[in-house]
């Protein structure tokens, strides 16, 4: 999953897939060096200037438009926002990814009564909000909790399993302990029996684990994203797809799930 940005203060690109033209390059690109779907957003997660739904609309809805004319492949849309999923939807997009954990009361309902898929995230704290320092007496328990729960809800109000994806949420209201030992037991999120997405890429628990800036943590990000693939991850939200994409590819032939791309060495 690659991530294509349409907002002037993203903590990764600072902006430079703003302009839409841009992020339509971005997200066609992304698509040829080997991204299985792009992830668009308009509004991002942590605190910052207000976006209205309004100025959400008009950041990502013509951006699904656009490339949706340019390339077939899958779309997905980073909201909170039930209209801006529906628009989203109907502009293109085949999957929304609620990293709020469907804050919004009409969030399950509007993709139920569509074909798209739904990424249930979790996290605590309102969106773009400040939250408490985060405390958990066993993080992993508590967020396999919280995701049961998010999956009943939306299986009750008509999304189907078979398009529901879960996402333990690295980082977000969690600090870097927290998400070190999510990943380590990831296999036990993943136990819950849905396609589990996570999100690792140039997150601060690298940064602070290894000593490293934002523009520094591609190594990191990479044994993150391989770790969580080895424990049972199947979508994996990626910055830098080439690199990325090299990764995955090469775990995806070690677990035995894809053939390499040519075999000579001692074959002769």
């Amino acid at each position: 999953m690659a991530i294509i940005n349409r907002t002037p203060d993203s903590f990764y690109d600072k902006g430079s897939t703003f302009a839409l033209d841009k992020a339509v390059a971005a997200a066609v690109t992304a698509a040829e060096d080997g991204a299985d779907w792009v992830d668009v957003g308009g509004v991002p997660f942590g605190r910052g200037p207000a976006v209205s739904v309004e100025e959400e609309i008009d950041r990502v809805v013509p951006l699904v438009e656009a490339i949706r004319a340019r390339t077939d492949v899958v779309i997905s849309v980073d909201t909170t926002s039930s209209l801006v999923a529906r628009l989203s939807i109907e502009a293109g997009a085949g999957v929304i990814n609620d990293t709020s954990g469907l804050w919004d009361p009409e969030m399950a309902p509007t993709v139920a009564a569509t074909e798209a898929s739904l990424v249930l995230t979790h996290s605590l704290a309102p969106p773009r909000s400040e939250p408490p320092r985060p405390r958990y007496d066993d993080v992993t328990a508590e967020v396999i909790t919280f995701l049961r729960d998010r999956v009943v809800r939306a299986a009750s109000e008509g999304v189907r399993l078979d398009r529901l994806i879960i996402d333990p949420g690295h980082d977000l209201n969690k600090n870097t302990f927290h998400t070190l030992e999510i990943t380590r037991r990831l296999e036990e999120v993943v136990a819950l029996g849905l396609p589990t997405l996570v999100a690792v890429s140039n997150k601060d628990f690298i940064g602070e684990t290894l000593d490293r800036p934002q523009g520094q943590r591609v190594e990191g990000t990479l044994a993150a994203a391989v770790i969580c693939i080895m424990k049972g991850a199947r979508i994996v939200r990626m910055h830098d797809v080439p690199a990325a994409v090299a990764a995955v590819r090469l775990t995806e032939a070690v677990l035995g799930y894809r053939e390499p791309a040519y075999a000579r060495h001692n074959l002769g």
